[in-house]
């Protein structure tokens, strides 16, 4: 059944009405179905015909910021960590003796409580990293040395030795700047 010239007139006028525009013309295109069937087809491109008021363009402004830091906003307290350090090493091995074992155990809970009272200052960006040893004083001497690569504008280190009748402790702490 095909439409009418009138039909075909109207329903452009209502599309154009509602913003719409209608690809018939006066050449219809028609497509062969695989029956050998012929059908009409209408496409439309709908458009928007109102101009864009000066308000409208105020909202949609972007506002650029550049959210790219190049260094902490606070940087590492030192000397705070080091009264965390000798406070922890004071409170667990000032009455404690050398025992293998038992000091095996305690490097793994001191550095985890150092890490924990660390944490809590809320330092942002921050990578922490706890190392904790502790040795028998025999009368011999050790040398405990470390390295890192790291910025010394951004990164620091606090570092702590406890000694009584029995045992050395040394607690590190390092701190990496992630950006």
């Amino acid at each position: 059944m095909m439409m009418s010239d009138i039909a075909k007139d109207r329903t452009a006028h209502l599309l154009k009405k509602r913003g719409s525009v209608s690809s018939l013309s006066n050449h219809e295109f028609r497509r062969k179905e695989p029956h050998g069937r012929t059908k009409d087809s209408v496409s439309t491109v709908s458009y928007m015909d109102e101009p864009c008021q000066p308000e409208d363009a105020s909202r949609l402004t972007v506002h650029m910021e550049n959210t790219y830091q190049l260094g902490p906003t606070k940087h590492f307290p030192v000397v705070i960590v080091n009264h965390i350090l000798k406070d922890v090493l004071t409170t667990y091995l000032q009455e404690e003796q050398y025992e293998p074992e038992l000091c095996r155990q305690m490097t793994k809970t001191i550095s985890e409580v150092i890490k924990a009272q660390v944490k809590d200052l809320m330092i942002p960006r921050y990578k922490l990293i706890v190392i904790v040893h502790i040795g028998q004083l025999t009368g011999q001497s050790i040398l405990i040395g470390s390295r890192c690569l790291w910025d010394p504008k951004n990164d620091a280190f606090a570092s702590f030795i406890f000694r009584n009748s029995s045992l050395f402790a040394l607690a590190n702490v390092y701190t990496v700047y992630f950006e």
